[in-house]
């Protein structure tokens, strides 16, 4: 079995897989703070609850966008799983090319989802991941990452709005029959889903503009069923994309 980790500024995503199955995936909280053995213990619960062992797991990837929280991962996986994990970077051999300046620059979520859409649809792609950031990935036909859009969350901008506005509230991610609300929260509820609808078909539309191709449109990330149900430009919803994707760099890797 292999162990896939996304490790995003808000959420931590886990995925296990069985061959090129997904037994069971989880998302917790990203915690700086957190010990490696800390991690452990919340990992061997997880495991515990869908009857699995830490010795079960043959090998590791990670994808982190949280540089204090590598090391502490790292320690994690050789203490709890007695593996060495991989991780994600620029440099890493993901049958695209990276064409972004610099390079270095380019999130580990990024170049994975790039990947993963590269390989998985065969053909260019937008990837649209919905995580504390929005972020806009472009694949050429041929292969080539060459870049996109970062947006602010959807989260983080509902929540600057509650906290920067004095009689607002704090609402739920639950679209209004309508988009003209008749109350505060229904207002608020059609600014930030329908918003983001149009956000979303807007900088897709540029894109596509620009681009000159006929990408294939994937959405991603724990809001992407919501917002792409009312979008007219998203092709395919896949939650998962990021943890496929980092399996299919890890038997890349090792096959090489």
């Amino acid at each position: 079995m292999v162990l896939v980790i996304d490790i995003g500024n808000t959420h931590m995503t886990l995925g296990v897989f069985s061959g090129n199955d997904l037994v069971c995936d989880w998302r917790i909280m990203t915690d700086q703070h957190r010990t490696a053995d800390e991690y452990g213990m919340v990992f061997e619960t997880l495991f515990a609850h869908k009857g699995l062992r830490t010795g079960d797991i043959q090998g590791i990837i990670i994808s982190c966008v949280v540089p204090p929280l590598r090391s502490v991962t790292e320690q994690l996986c050789v203490r709890y799983f007695h593996v060495q994990p991989l991780f994600v970077d620029h440099a890493m051999d993901t049958g695209i090319t990276i064409c972004y300046e610099p390079v270095s620059d380019v999130g580990a979520d990024r170049i994975v989802n790039a990947a993963a859409a590269y390989h998985t649809y065969k053909q260019s792609a937008v990837v649209v991941d919905f995580g504390t950031a929005t972020t806009f990935d472009y694949i050429t036909p041929d292969g080539k990452y060459v870049g996109g859009v970062i947006a602010p969350g959807i989260a983080i901008s509902s929540e600057a709005l509650f906290r920067k506005a004095s009689k607002l509230p704090r609402v739920d991610f639950v679209p209004p029959t309508k988009v003209i609300g008749g109350t505060t929260v229904e207002s608020m509820q059609s600014g930030i889903i329908f918003g983001y609808v149009s956000l979303v078909d807007g900088l897709v539309e540029r894109i596509l503009a620009e681009a000159c191709t006929d990408p294939v449109i994937i959405a991603t990330g724990g809001l992407a069923r919501l917002i792409a149900s009312y979008t007219k430009t998203i092709n395919d919803v896949d939650e998962n994309l990021t943890l496929k994707g980092l399996k299919i760099l890890y038997e890349r890797t090792v096959r090489r």
